[in-house]
C-alpha cells in the first residue's frame, strides 16, 4: 500500500477494481476543512483519463507493472506482433489496443510493453520518433513573421502542422506524447 500523499507523476496504483498510471497531481490544502490530493489517472486497460480526488493519507495499491524491451516486427491485419529481444517471445496486439500508437510504430522500431501479472496492456513510445514526409505542399513566400506552418503526411499516416521549410523526402523528429513537430533530423 502506498500513501496519496507520495504520489508521483508515472506511479502506477491499484484502485477501484483498475490499474491507472497518475498522470498529474496536486496537494491541496484548503483554508477550512482537511487537505485533499486531486489527480489525474489514466487508466492503463481502456486508456480512459479520470480525475480522482483523495483524502491526504488516503492509502491505494502499488502496482507492480513489468516493463519489457521489445521490438515491433510486423502487422497481420488488425493484429501487431511484437518480439522480446533477449528471449525471442512474441506478444501480439490488437489495433484498438494500440490506436494512438500506430501513428508511429515502424516497423523494426524498439518500443517498451507494459505488463501486468502475465497481461499485457499496452506499450510504451520514445519520447521522439524520426518519420519521413511522404506529402507536403511546397512553402509559399509571403507573411512569415508569424512562424506560418502547414500540413505534412507522414510515412506512417500521420498528418501534422510542419514549419514551411519542410519539403517532401525531409526525415522528421516527432514527439510522441503530442504528434508535434520537433526539428528536422
Amino acid at each position: 500500500m502506498i500513501s496519496v500523499n507520495d504520489f508521483k507523476t508515472g506511479l502506477t496504483i491499484e484502485t477501484d477494481g483498475s490499474i491507472w498510471r497518475v498522470v498529474d497531481f496536486q496537494h491541496v490544502k484548503p483554508g477550512k476543512g482537511a487537505a485533499f490530493v486531486r489527480s489525474k489517472l489514466r487508466n492503463l486497460r481502456s486508456g480512459a483519463i479520470q480525475e480522482k480526488t483523495f483524502r491526504a493519507g488516503e492509502k491505494v495499491g502499488k502496482a507492480q507493472i513489468d516493463n519489457r524491451k521489445m521490438q515491433y516486427l510486423y502487422a497481420d491485419g488488425s493484429s501487431h506482433v511484437f518480439m522480446d529481444n533477449n528471449t525471442y517471445d512474441q506478444v501480439e496486439l490488437q489495433s484498438d489496443q494500440l490506436e494512438h500508437e500506430l501513428q508511429f510504430l515502424q516497423e523494426n522500431m524498439n518500443v517498451t510493453i507494459i505488463m501486468y501479472e502475465g497481461e499485457t496492456l499496452g506499450v510504451q513510445l520514445p519520447k521522439t520518433v524520426e518519420l519521413k514526409v511522404t506529402e507536403s505542399e511546397p512553402g509559399i513566400k509571403g507573411d512569415t513573421a508569424t512562424g506560418a506552418t502547414k500540413e505534412a503526411t507522414l510515412e506512417t499516416g500521420l498528418t501534422i502542422q510542419v514549419p514551411l521549410f519542410v519539403n517532401q523526402g525531409d526525415v522528421l523528429v516527432i514527439n510522441t506524447d503530442e504528434g508535434a513537430y520537433v526539428s528536422r533530423a
